[in-house]
């Protein structure tokens, strides 16, 4: 077989695939065959042997069928061409009907390889595209000044990322995750606006909680910080569970709107140079209102120069996103009537970009004449708002099983018990798994191997469930499991499914198999259950009794 591609072409399975093909070609029809795939640095040609260069290159120049060369293009289903095969016929004759459809299976054998190489080839691109673009927006919130923190209300717990506690000069060990501590760092001034601000939005009287404020850093020193967030969970009676936002370093603006007005070529200077845009803007008393200074970081962040913002103010209007354009004009109204400090996240849609999200922040001033004139910042805040919104897809898996964590698998056993109290007559049962003598095998093996065997039981879980079911690691060895409607009966069958395959399949380490083993506790959720707990008690009283029977049992309550 005479094969021929370039040296920057992946060499592998798929060529000799193609090079076998062509084989089977030649052998079939009787004649030389020729498979020419790719372009330019990927361009791979298979083709019999016995061809010299000078007549395989006036094979592949023929563009058309003739009585002693058969071009058959190889077209994908999006129209793109990936290839072509060539039939030079020893003796010149017309395929017939069974030859024809000889070739056209032949060819969609080909055409299937050469997409699914194609797709993989896609596939890896996009990885590496998506790689990058994490790597990327890592390092913007590294170097933000923005820090991340997560509440839980009932609790009092708050927990703080690296950044959030680096932004006052912390180190990791050196802040607590307790909310009494997070107050004592506000400063006095700003503690009970704060603490209304906060309690205004966990009564709802807000959609989010926005405050400018002090905080106290690790030397003493206080800086201002813009702080924002917003309740995420509730409970079913609206009482607020957990909160999350960021806390971003605004002292930098603070000082720079106080210089603002000292001299507008100082502010010029400095402006230019911070990555985003700083503002000067004016309502007068008549109502009329325009920009009084733009910086040039104008351009990047909303795509319009700072002469054409100074010159038409409602060009920034314009290309606000029509969803949040509402919002920026009302925001705008209550800080001019209230004089209350301007803070508000929006979209903007730029011709040829992507939508954006923006950060705009500005302190109200009242002059003699009845004017009122804001300093403020916009800054291009996209890449903090698609990790939150990645984080909130983070809060609900458990890192190590990839099932649901606790809170998440609460919630959907919340949902099912919602379910069942609309349907009385459907069922529904839940099973707690507790996987036997885990502590030796952590003890024996290590923690590694303790790592394997919750993963291992994790995957042999998700693969008995059905779409309508749920599963989720509780904590340290223990699962739960809510099997949609299911009586005891089909639960029972469901635990005993999952020690079977949990026996036949033991891990292996260091050359050694390992059995595991699980205790089962079944009972049913009824509609008459004031709440998840209930049942989840019965099944835990059962999942003890299987424990206290000898383990690797299965018992009801």
């Amino acid at each position: 077989m005479q094969s021929l591609c370039s040296g920057n072409a992946p060499n592998g399975a798929n060529d000799e695939r193609l090079d076998g093909f062509v084989r089977l070609l030649g052998r079939y029809f009787d004649s030389a065959a020729v498979l020419v795939c790719g372009v330019g640095s990927a361009r791979h040609v298979s083709a019999s042997p016995g061809l010299s260069d000078a007549r395989l290159a006036e094979i592949i120049g023929t563009h058309s069928s003739s009585p002693s060369i058969v071009v058959w293009p190889l077209q994908a289903q999006v129209g793109a061409r990936l290839g072509t095969i060539y039939l030079c016929l020893h003796q010149p004759r017309a395929l017939d009907a069974e030859q024809h459809q000889a070739l056209q299976d032949f060819a969609r054998l080909i055409l299937d390889l050469l997409e699914r190489e194609a797709d993989a080839a896609r596939q890896r691109h996009e990885i590496a595209t998506l790689q990058g673009s994490e790597r990327r927006m890592a390092l913007a919130i590294a170097g933000s000044g923005t820090g991340i923190w997560d509440r839980d209300i009932s609790s009092g717990d708050i927990h703080y990322s690296s950044s959030w506690k680096a932004l006052l000069g912390y180190a990791d060990h050196e802040i607590g995750n307790r909310i009494e501590e997070s107050y004592t760092r506000v400063h006095p001034a700003d503690l009970d606006y704060v603490r209304a601000t906060i309690q205004a939005h966990l009564d709802q009287r807000t959609e989010a909680y926005e405050v400018e404020h002090r905080l106290r850093c690790r030397d003493g020193q206080y800086k201002w910080v813009c702080s924002r967030g917003k309740v995420v969970e509730r409970d079913q009676h609206g009482k607020p569970l957990r909160m999350m936002g960021t806390t971003t370093d605004i002292t930098a603006m603070r000082r720079l709107s106080d210089q603002v007005q000292q001299t507008a070529a100082l502010m010029t200077d400095l402006t230019n140079e911070i990555p985003g845009m700083v503002f000067q803007f004016r309502r007068q008393a008549d109502g009329t209102s325009g920009f009084t200074y733009v910086s040039a970081g104008s351009q990047a962040i909303c795509g319009l120069s700072a002469t054409q913002l100074m010159q038409d103010a409602q060009a920034l209007t314009a290309i606000v996103h029509p969803d949040d354009r509402m919002a920026f004009t009302d925001s705008l109204q209550l800080s001019t009537e209230q004089l209350t400090p301007w803070h508000l996240e929006f979209r903007v849609q730029v011709s040829g970009r992507e939508i954006a999200w923006c950060q705009g922040e500005a302190c109200p001033r009242r002059e003699q004449d009845g004017s009122v004139i804001w300093h403020g910042f916009m800054t291009d805040v996209t890449g903090r708002k698609q990790i939150e919104a990645e984080l909130q897809a983070f809060a609900t898996t458990d890192f190590l099983t990839q099932l649901a964590n606790r809170r998440h698998f609460m919630q959907q056993l919340e949902a099912e018990l919602v379910r069942l109290q609309r349907s009385p007559k459907q069922s529904a049962a839940i099973l707690m798994f507790d996987l036997d003598y885990f502590k030796t095998i952590n003890d024996r093996w290590g923690h590694d191997v303790g790592d394997q065997a919750l993963r291992h039981f994790a995957a042999i879980l998700r693969a008995q469930l059905r779409k309508t079911d749920s599963a989720g690691r509780l904590g340290g060895e223990e699962f739960a499991v809510v099997l949609s409607e299911a009586d005891l009966d089909k639960a029972m069958h469901f635990a005993k499914r999952i020690q079977s395959e949990l026996a036949k399949t033991p891990i292996v380490h260091a050359g050694e198999s390992i059995f595991l083993a699980v205790s089962v506790g079944i009972s049913s959720l009824n509609a008459s259950d004031a709440n998840v707990e209930a049942a989840l008690s019965r099944s835990d009283i059962a999942l003890y009794c299987a424990k206290r029977g000898g383990r690797n049992r299965i018992e009801h309550h």
